[in-house]
């Protein structure tokens, strides 16, 4: 056995600049391939050559083979980092050198792929990083051929295979180079699928397109073929080419790098100056095909897109706006939850402190209200108890202290409530600042309600572009099911937040937990409900339908509070099947409203800014009370008054101007062409319902007026929407009409004594009879005409002719009773 010695040994490598690896000391047992190896050199023209024409030249008696799998291929994004340098690569390969389990260095793999027997000199290395492989140019002896040298090698690798570090699963193979590779520094990356072109060998001749058949034999040596795709008959494209695709990319690399420039012989198929192959490698999926179909298929990708944004911005977005709701409606538990704030705020309510005045716990004097309401007060809070899946609607004119009562007296003590404002909802111009407004109400945050503009521009594109919307932008609806959803979560789970594990009824479910306990559950108030409202409202069908969905899963209690009578019909379409709990709040007793206004005076009285009111200053009081009638807002008004230093007479009739004002504004001079009554039928009623003794008229009266023969109903019912008037009906039935607020009556009798304004509307009124009774003798005289141009009369037209005659002399009649009238006006507005 020859002893071991200490070798150094170093041998050039090319790619893409010419390099030689460092020595590597490893104990190797001698031979003459090592020998050889240690005298590998090039000379530094050689190496010019290799980077000017990219290939490997080779003498008669050399030969090339390609080793495989000796380096990552995956790694080759090193190559354009600080790693660069083939040099620091071959380093960076040392440090991870683990010989015992895996070859690590191409010298040593290089090593041990040759025998140690092969007569073979080993000239020159060219690596291939890119490919995981290498060129070793080798020097044979005489006598000896390439194949000698491949079978040799094989059998050595088959007796001891070779494993990489980076892959022990598979093994370093070795093939003869047949064509003429080359050796470039692209950025092509390695890839199963092939594509080989068919030049001509010599310019003379043409390239003949090798049958399948042929190209397996030639290729399916170096690997497993998954596929052969020959070049479409009728294609023009030139030079002719196939697409070889093999089972993995190392055998595609194996074979480009073997068989590029390999020539195919006339008798192989070749033609009469052979063919030669140009191979490359083909990606399978392109980037240029993902981008071309991306831009063809904008209908699905569009949308796909919107889709996968809108996932995302759920992802993320909801549970953090979820949180803040929760926040906002814990929001008011925090001061009275907390003891030492709680104390602090008893003891001010009980003593002054540093001889400051103690504000009074009611500073609007609506004790003597609430005294009076205590029976509407205990049946909301009763309600609020029970297990019942219905709304709650509070009903009442504006000014009747609705929201004061839920709010301020029957949830005065209720641990969660949230309030939502539809007039601010309502009142906000366009899209974005109603979705702004309602997620405000809520705590909903972020809300990113100017991008629904951009998004709008956007799907405007895509529309154009598609022919659909995209979807990217959210219309209010869906923006608002946004809200509400979250919303409903977020109550959903403040309640259960206070759950406790070892509560008696810990066993039951979140749903059956909210329905046996009805008193846990938030309370959910909607002030201002139908306010400004359209027949098809976005925003209220949204409330409504949330609502609805609060109240059949057990969330929470839902109150309306609103003004509108016709409330039932909106609030039908979301509960159909249920009875609605309704209380009705009108204006107080006058003496309520006595109290009322003598407990707001006398609780800001003995001030110094204040002096208490004399009995001379509050002469005529009661009358005023009587004037004004029990509703809160006039009370008030009048009381704010008096404390100013006028007398009780001087703030009624301050009242009554400035309601005249705004009636003759709304609903005598203005030009709506919207408005669903005329000029007319408004004066009409403040006339009748001023000289009337009851001060109301009864309801059937004023629809066989002929101003309201033809709209009537629908006239009363918006003017009460309005408030001008209020219907009162029994047992459903419409009754009798009466002024919207007590105090209209005196505003009706004022806006009658201006005796101009009076003759003005009047000749209006008449004008418009008039032109009703022409109207209706042109329909008669029409009929009498077509009647009276029948050959013959027959007896049986006799009463109707006759009926027709009496309707043209009554409506004759009328006419000139109404023109001695209206001439009468004329001359007194003359005067």
């Amino acid at each position: 056995m020859a002893t071991t010695t200490m070798m150094r040994t170093s041998f050039p490598v090319v790619l893409p600049q010419t390099y030689q690896i460092q020595s590597c000391w490893r104990r190797l047992p001698p031979s003459p391939f090592v020998t050889k190896l240690s005298r590998a050199r090039l000379s530094s023209a050689s190496h010019a050559s290799y980077l000017e024409t990219g290939h490997i030249d080779l003498k008669e008696n050399e030969g090339l083979l390609f080793i495989s799998n000796i380096s990552p291929p995956k790694l080759q994004w090193l190559l354009e980092g600080p790693l660069h340098a083939s040099r620091s690569y071959e380093e960076a390969l040392k440090r991870i050198d683990r010989p015992h389990l895996a070859a690590s260095d191409p010298l040593r793999i290089i090593r041990h792929v040759f025998p140690h027997e092969l007569e073979a000199e080993i000239k020159e290395v060219v690596p291939r990083f890119r490919e995981g492989g290498a060129f070793v140019k080798y020097i044979r002896n005489e006598g000896t051929k390439d194949t000698d040298i491949e079978t040799a090698v094989k059998n050595h690798l088959e007796k001891h295979p070779i494993r990489p570090w980076f892959n022990p699963f598979q093994r370093v193979k070795v093939a003869r180079v047949l064509g003429r590779p080359w050796v470039e520094d692209l950025y092509r990356i390695p890839s199963p699928r092939l594509r080989v072109e068919f030049l001509p060998g010599s310019a003379n001749d043409l390239a003949n397109h090798p049958t399948t058949e042929s190209l397996y034999s030639l290729f399916r040596s170096y690997g497993k073929l998954r596929n052969i795709e020959q070049q479409p008959s009728d294609s023009k494209i030139l030079p002719r080419y196939a697409y070889v695709e093999f089972a993995r990319p190392k055998f595609a690399i194996t074979a480009k790098n073997c068989m590029h420039g390999f020539t195919i012989l006339e008798q192989e198929g070749g033609g009469k100056y052979g063919t030669r192959l140009k191979i490359n490698y083909e990606r399978k999926i392109k980037l240029s095909m993902i981008k071309d179909w991306i831009l063809s298929h904008p209908k699905i990708v569009i949308p796909a897109v919107a889709a996968l944004i809108a996932a995302i911005t759920v992802a993320i977005f909801d549970p953090i706006r979820t949180f803040f709701i929760k926040m906002k409606i814990k929001s008011t538990l925090q001061i009275e939850e907390n003891n030492t704030l709680g104390w602090i705020r008893k003891q001010v309510s009980k003593a002054n402190i540093i001889g400051l005045s103690v504000v009074a716990s009611d500073p609007r004097g609506l004790t003597a209200i609430w005294e009076d309401r205590q029976g509407d007060i205990s049946q909301l809070r009763s309600w609020l108890t029970e297990n019942v899946e219905t709304f709650i609607i509070i009903h009442g004119p504006r000014g009747s202290g609705k929201r004061e009562l839920v709010l301020n007296q029957a949830l005065k003590n209720y641990r969660y409530k949230v309030v939502i404002d539809c007039k601010q909802i309502q009142d906000a111009r366009g899209d974005t600042a109603k979705i702004a407004r309602a997620a405000s109400q809520v705590g909903y945050q972020p809300v990113f309600s100017w991008m629904n503009s951009i998004s709008s521009f956007i799907d405007l594109a895509a529309q154009g572009m598609i022919g659909t919307k995209a979807g990217f932008s959210e219309t209010l609806d869906a923006q608002l099911s946004n809200i509400w959803q979250s919303t409903a979560i977020a109550l959903k789970g403040v309640t259960l937040d206070n759950r406790k594990k070892n509560d008696k009824d810990a066993h039951l479910t979140d749903e059956e937990y909210l329905e046996a306990h009805p008193e846990l559950r938030p309370v959910v108030v909607i002030d201002n409900f139908l306010h400004n409202a359209a027949e098809d409202n976005v925003v209220y069908d949204k409330i409504t339908e949330w609502a609805a969905g609060l109240t059949s899963t057990n969330v929470a209690h839902v109150i309306f509070l609103t003004t509108d009578i016709s409330f039932a019909k909106p609030l039908s379409k979301a509960l159909p099947n249920s009875v609605f709990r309704t209380i009705s709040l009108g204006d107080c007793s006058l003496e309520v409203g006595r109290r009322f206004v003598l407990n707001h005076l006398t609780g800001d009285a003995g001030t110094e800014d204040k002096p208490p009111r004399s009995k001379e200053c509050l002469e005529g009081l009661d009358r005023c009370i009587e004037m004004l009638g029990g509703r809160v807002t006039d009370l008030e008004f009048m009381a704010h008054r008096i404390e100013a230093g006028e007398t009780p007479n001087g703030a009624v009739n301050r009242i009554i101007e400035q309601s005249a004002s705004e009636i003759l504004k709304m609903f005598i001079l203005s030009t709506n062409a919207e408005a669903q009554w005329s000029h007319e039928q408004v004066w009409h009623l403040i006339k009748t319902l001023a000289n009337s003794r009851e001060g109301s008229l009864p309801y059937s009266q004023v629809l066989l007026s002929d101003l309201f023969k033809e709209n009537g109903e629908a006239a009363l019912q918006a003017l009460e929407q309005a408030e001008l008037i209020s219907v009162v009906s029994t047992n459903g039935c419409p009754e009798t009409v009466k002024p919207g607020k007590p105090v209209y009556r005196a505003v009706f009798k004022k806006l009658i004594e201006n005796k101009t304004l009076c003759c003005r509307l009047d000749l209006e009124i008449l004008s418009q009879l008039i032109r009703k009774e022409n109207k209706t003798i042109g329909k008669c005289e029409e009929e009498l005409r077509l009647l009276g141009s029948l050959p013959k009369q027959p007896r049986e037209l006799t009463p109707r002719i006759q009926w027709l005659l009496q309707k043209v002399q009554n409506s004759q009649d009328k006419i000139s009773g109404y023109e001695t009238e209206s001439a009468f006006l004329q001359t007194m507005l003359r005067s």
